[in-house]
């Protein structure tokens, strides 16, 4: 069964949100879970990249999938790791918001 591209997508999203999560809770690859965590969800991340690259152009499911993990990445940082970002951090974040949906919305490319 093929993985529509957009949902391989937010899968990869989501792997790589959890993979960084867990880079943030393996001290630096000293604890054991959360650095098996991080590198199975690496993979995950990649290999969902890979099968959504079939058919959504190179850099606009980069653009896609760097913008909405910051996003989700940050929020993460401020619920769990209770991370506050400045002013300037959140209006950056809100900038990459409006680009991601500039770019979901008005990108008519096709990969070639």
């Amino acid at each position: 069964m093929a993985v529509p591209a957009w949902l391989a997508l937010a899968i990869a999203i989501g792997a790589e949100v959890i993979g960084t999560s867990c880079l943030k809770a393996c001290q630096g690859f000293t604890q054991l879970w959360p650095s098996l965590g991080a590198v199975a969800a690496y993979a995950l991340t990649f290999y969902f990249l890979s099968l959504a690259l079939k058919s959504i152009p190179v850099g606009v499911a980069y653009a896609i999938w760097s913008g909405a993990g910051t996003i989700l990445l940050a929020l993460i940082g401020f619920l769990v790791f209770r991370q506050k970002p400045d002013l300037a951090s959140t209006v950056g974040m809100l900038l990459i918001i409006c680009g991601v949906v500039v770019i979901h919305l008005g990108s008519h490319s096709k990969p070639s």
